[in-house]
């Protein structure tokens, strides 16, 4: 059952403005019985300001008098027509300013570990764009020289179930394409001297 907004103010109200019983206000604003009448027996919500039902639309004197003309009826919350919150739809993930500039590392550290996530599954774990991980991946970032691969867990960047997630849906997708993925950079062997090697571009 929906409550009254602030349900012990609007008690005290009721109790010292109506007739209605002990158990009526208490169904109403989901107390016990004892303690709405340790309201009235100034013992419960001492200082406490009565905040009238009615001004705040939430519940009507002819409802109230209904009420008090039967012991055994209960008060019902007036229906509000206040338009509901919208739901937020799915969307970008939304970074506070102080961690956006933690996802180039992020990006580096899902490129370098987890090479079978698609740039649309990165983008969308950790709240990037495209470009961003292209720039990251082909280090022409503009930041590329103080990048440093870090788990976005740990940044705050996205939470374990997700990338968990995230991570197995690529590999049943690659498993189902045939395509062998890489060992982790650090299982790998060191690349030899001279060479350009490139830990975040798959083999052909």
């Amino acid at each position: 059952m929906a409550q009254p907004l602030m349900p012990k103010a609007t008690a005290v109200w009721l109790v010292e403005n109506t007739s209605l019983t002990f158990e009526q206000i208490a169904d109403f604003c989901d107390l016990h019985a004892l303690e709405v009448q340790g309201i009235a027996d100034d013992e419960v919500a001492i200082g406490i300001q009565g905040l009238d039902p009615i001004v705040r639309n939430q519940l009507t004197r002819e409802e109230i008098d209904r009420c008090a003309e039967d012991p055994a009826a209960r008060l019902k919350l007036a229906e509000q027509d206040l338009p509901k919150p919208l739901k937020r739809t799915k969307g970008p993930r939304y970074t506070p300013v102080a961690k956006r500039q933690d996802k180039p590392d992020g990006v580096s550290w899902l490129l370098r570990h987890h090479p079978e996530l698609k740039n649309s599954q990165i983008a969308r774990l950790i709240g990037t764009t495209k470009n961003t991980i292209e720039a990251v991946r082909e280090r022409t970032h503009w930041n590329s020289s103080n990048i440093r691969p870090r788990d976005p867990v740990l940044l705050g960047l996205c939470n374990q179930g997700d990338l968990n997630q995230t991570v197995e849906k690529a590999r049943r997708a690659a498993e189902r394409a045939g395509i062998t993925l890489p060992k982790p950079p650090e299982l790998e062997p060191e690349a030899p001297t001279g060479t350009d090697y490139n830990p975040y571009v798959l083999p052909d």
